[in-house]
């Protein structure tokens, strides 16, 4: 069917639509929350404030409120973040590379740890924790955060292993390189981007989990900001909505910087095609 007949083009103009749609039930939440950030008596609808102010910001831009929450989560994302990347890389390579009987069987039981629920787990994990006195620990919860994403991330350091030519860690192996050395030198950078993937998927998930801080984590002075963001919501079913705006797109920045450094910082297939050239 041709996209310039009648029918082809109904297609077209449906396909749009439903497009478009889905757009806006993206976008408008964004809306809500940019003016609302900028509104002093924000509420539930989206309308433009009468008079724009920075109140909200000023309120919210505060070290108990912001700037300590938001480094106890950079703590907690990026150290996270990179023991499951390291790990993830160590238990991915034999995987791909070293053929055996039991290789099925782990895939699949790492396959079932990634369903597992956490909400199930926490309560023996907070038993456990509180028996060796890791309650209320940065590290303790940078650790078991770093394990519950180490499943979905070790399947997918697979696939970029499996991606990275096994000739070239031939060669090296003829000059003379240990494995451990040529997974360092040869493995490792041409798979850059997909370590990338890996960590930036394990930190967002790390930056907006609310449950396992909430739980772990009891002090104040601990809580990273996706616990933090709770004190707007105040009794009685108050919520100072200009206030929970503006700390939405302060919370939303750094997942963002920290986007577009790695996307820039981090080659692309082209040096994996420069690598198998000839």
């Amino acid at each position: 069917m041709s996209l310039s007949s009648p029918s082809g083009r109904g297609l077209r103009l449906t396909s749009n639509v439903v497009l478009l749609l889905i757009a806006l039930t993206f976008i408008a939440p964004l809306v809500w929350l940019v003016l609302a950030s900028f509104n002093s008596r924000a509420s539930l609808s989206a309308e433009l404030p009468g008079t724009p102010t920075l109140r909200n910001f000023t309120e919210v831009l505060t070290p108990a409120l912001s700037f300590v929450p938001l480094w106890n989560s950079f703590l907690i994302s990026a150290g996270s973040a990179l023991i499951t990347v390291v790990v993830a890389i160590l238990a991915a390579y034999p995987l791909s590379r070293f053929k055996t009987r039991f290789n099925k069987p782990f895939l699949y039981g790492v396959l079932f740890a990634t369903g597992l629920p956490i909400t199930a787990m926490m309560v023996p994990v907070y038993s456990l924790f509180v028996r060796v006195g890791l309650v209320d620990s940065l590290l303790g919860t940078i650790f078991f955060m770093a394990a519950s994403s180490l499943p979905i991330a070790i399947w997918m350091t697979k696939n970029f292993v499996d991606g990275v030519p096994a000739s070239l860690e031939e060669a090296a192996w003829m000059d003379g390189a240990s494995s451990m050395r040529t997974l360092r030198s040869v493995v490792v950078p041409l798979m850059r981007p997909g370590i990338a993937v890996v960590f930036i998927y394990v930190f967002i998930h790390s930056w907006g989990n609310f449950f396992i801080p909430f739980v772990l984590l009891l002090s104040p002075a601990n809580q990273p900001a996706a616990v933090s963001i709770y004190t707007f919501f105040g009794e009685n079913g108050a919520i100072a909505y200009g206030q929970l705006a503006a700390y939405s797109l302060v919370y939303s920045i750094p997942v963002l910087v920290l986007y577009v450094i790695i996307s820039r910082g981090v080659g692309g297939p082209s040096a994996l095609a420069g690598a198998v050239k000839g």
